[in-house]
């Protein structure tokens, strides 16, 4: 216009920059990072090992990248995804196509979904529920052939740890004993869009058959106990009078109600509620700035000496099944699974229980 200043309108963001697809903004608090490396998809999906007759789980689809090379190699797709946007996009996107009819999309809140059969998990899964998950799959009957998932990289280095190694902790054990777990491959921040402040890496888990059988929430408690410092001694934790004095307590209860104590854990409490196993706080955040300790429990440090008889004596049986076992110069860091598996066992001959 004659004599006016001309409005300059803003140019539209290229596809390249903006954090869109499809129309489609992400949003980082709901851990929406999508994949934008189709050279990165396709070595996750060869990694995955899939087979033409597999039933696929996949979590958090967002707008479908990682499930149409899932459709190319399967059978058929489950997808569940939180974000009716994304449901939106995902059925879109297929529709019209010959996958449409090997793709179930489940519109929900994965962690609260009763998960059908499948035999393959392939997914990029919100980092803020990657603990609960991890032990839901796990607990899923009947058991699957293998996960690949996306974790956050300190997480995944948790589960992959071994004895000795600074991640090594009470999450690690927990999930070695109901599966075996390996590192496949480093992913880093600028493959996703938006791009996460942290690195990735993708984790192969496959579930234990036949499953090592232990009770519940006495392994529970007894992990708990050894974790709470685990570079201590395992003689100095278990010297603790807070310690000694809820042994005890258990030992009393099962010698008043007259319970066998030589293999009265043998028998499981129902069900597992694995998502009671690990600390569920630990990767609620994108970023882990702990030094990959255990949570630790509110406990008396101090040694109990002195005190009544009876105290003492009880002290003494504990510290004995240590030493049985060779364990009280020995530290939690550095034990494996096994280690584990076998003090519980001497513990619970001792007519010791944690539960």
């Amino acid at each position: 216009m004659a004599g006016g200043k001309m409005k300059r309108e803003k140019p539209k963001a290229s596809a390249k920059t903006a954090p869109y697809q499809g129309g489609i903004s992400f949003h980082k608090s709901k851990g929406q990072h999508i994949l934008k490396n189709p050279m990165l998809v396709d070595s996750i999906v060869q990694k995955s090992g899939i087979k033409s007759t597999d039933v696929i789980l996949e979590i958090g689809p967002g707008t479908g990248n990682l499930t149409k090379k899932l459709l190319e190699c399967g059978k058929m797709v489950i997808a569940v995804e939180l974000d009716p946007r994304m449901v939106l996009e995902l059925q879109r996107r297929f529709q019209d196509t010959p996958y449409a009819s090997r793709l179930k999309v489940i519109q929900g809140d994965v962690l609260k979904t009763e998960l059908p059969y499948f035999d393959i998990c392939v997914a990029n899964i919100p980092y803020q529920i990657s603990s609960p998950l991890t032990f839901k799959l796990l607990n899923h009957q009947p058991s699957f052939r293998c996960a690949i998932i996306m974790f956050q990289r300190e997480f995944a280095m948790r589960l992959v740890a071994q004895p000795g190694d600074k991640l090594y902790c009470r999450l690690t054990v927990n999930t070695q004993l109901l599966s075996r777990v390996s590192h496949l491959l480093k992913v880093g921040k600028n493959n996703f869009r938006p791009p996460p402040k942290v690195d990735s890496s993708v984790v192969r888990i496959e579930p234990r058959k036949p499953r090592i059988e232990v009770k519940q929430k006495e392994w529970d408690g007894f992990l708990r106990i050894c974790f709470n410092r685990k570079n201590k001694t395992l003689g100095s934790i278990f010297r603790q009078k807070s310690v000694l004095s809820l042994l005890e307590k258990n030992y009393k209860t099962l010698c008043a109600l007259n319970i066998p104590q030589q293999g009265s854990a043998d028998k499981d409490d129902g069900d597992f509620d694995y998502s009671r196993f690990g600390n569920l706080n630990e990767d609620q955040t994108m970023e882990v700035d702990d030094d990959g300790g255990d949570e630790e429990m509110d406990m008396d440090d101090s040694d109990a000496e002195g005190g009544d008889g009876e105290a003492s004596e009880f002290k003494d049986k504990v510290m004995g099944v240590l030493k049985e076992g060779d364990f009280e110069e020995k530290r939690s860091s550095k034990l494996s699974l096994q280690e584990f598996l076998y003090l519980l066992s001497l513990f619970n001959k001792a007519g010791i229980h944690f539960s």
